[in-house]
């Protein structure tokens, strides 16, 4: 593959990945073939039964919604009976402190004509700071979307996609939550062919 083109489609995933503020990335359980899942059912966390709906979270039925129809774009057929793997998803808000500090403002000195600039004790340096350099604190929330992918008979985790998102009160949350659910399955690299084709 030409080094300008492997570049290139980096540099698309890279901005795919950060797109809207949305930062998205995933892991993989070494060796493993994500290909040979194919059928796949849904779980709640601590719940033993497949297929639980998510009515403690807010945007349950959203995030399912929009995951269901990117595992079907792969390919993947839904099995509540005996599915090859099994999905779950977290979602986490955290209490963030961000500190910034105001830019330093600076003012010219130059040595004029004795007795206007300079004489005992004054200094005779270019520039001295005057004003600004406040550290001003502010708070965010900060929300986490992760989705998982375990094998059903072993229990063993097979994938992990995750998406983080700096929020605040004009955050469109729905539009933000299904554009991170669509991020996250991007790195689910996985294309299953139709049946019968």
């Amino acid at each position: 593959m030409p080094i300008k083109l492997l570049f290139f489609l980096l540099g698309t995933v890279f901005l795919a990945s950060c797109a809207d503020g949305i930062h998205t990335s995933s892991w993989k359980a070494k060796g493993v073939d994500l290909k040979a899942y194919k059928s796949y059912a849904w779980i709640a966390p601590g719940d033993t039964t497949l297929g639980s709906r998510r009515d403690d979270k807010l945007y349950g039925g959203t995030i399912q919604y929009v995951a269901d129809q990117q595992l079907k774009e792969k390919g993947f057929t839904v099995d509540t009976h005996n599915p090859d793997a099994v999905f779950m998803f977290d979602t986490r808000l955290e209490d963030h402190v961000r500190y910034s500090q105001s830019p330093t403002v600076s003012v010219g000195f130059a040595v004029g004509s004795p007795g206007y600039y300079g004489g005992p004790g004054y200094y005779m340096g270019g520039a001295v700071p005057v004003a600004g350099g406040e550290v001003t604190t502010s708070y965010y929330k900060q929300g986490t979307l992760i989705i998982e992918m375990y094998d059903l008979k072993t229990q063993n985790l097979l994938w992990r996609g995750w998406a983080t998102k700096d929020l605040d009160y004009s955050t469109d949350m729905d539009y933000t939550i299904r554009k991170a659910v669509h991020d996250i399955f991007i790195y689910l690299q996985v294309k299953h062919k139709p049946k019968g084709s």
